[in-house]
């Protein structure tokens, strides 16, 4: 995985990096992540004032979530939460789709079917 970190008015320090670092490994059961972007940021005229920016880049659809807290940490476990959450919706949906339920199954027929006569 390709981690890509951008520290907007936090100061970067190695501990911070790693336990993002550390943060997103915890998806890889779930995702295959060929790249990640983290932006960091803070902004002390607003309230919350951290926020937490994330775009993975996956096979499929690219996953992106963004949180703002009080505290960095809590903002970063919020888009945590929000990405294990999709990305536990896609596995979900890929099991689903390899046994054959569709959840939206509009052609499938309800009840028995009525035969017509060739003679009226």
């Amino acid at each position: 995985m390709k981690l890509s970190l951008k520290h907007v008015h936090v100061r970067p320090t190695d501990s911070l990096d790693s336990w993002v670092e550390e943060g997103l490994s915890t998806l890889r059961p779930l995702l295959a992540i060929d790249e990640a972007h983290v932006r960091l940021e803070h902004d002390a005229a607003a309230s919350p004032a951290y926020r937490v920016t994330v775009h993975l880049v996956v096979p499929g659809p690219d996953l992106r979530a963004d949180a703002v807290d009080h505290t960095l940490r809590t903002a970063f476990a919020k888009v945590l939460g929000e990405l294990r959450a999709r990305a536990e919706e896609r596995v979900a949906r890929r099991r689903r789709l390899r046994r054959g339920v569709h959840t939206l199954d509009h052609h499938r027929r309800r009840g028995p079917t009525r035969r017509r006569s060739a003679i009226h």
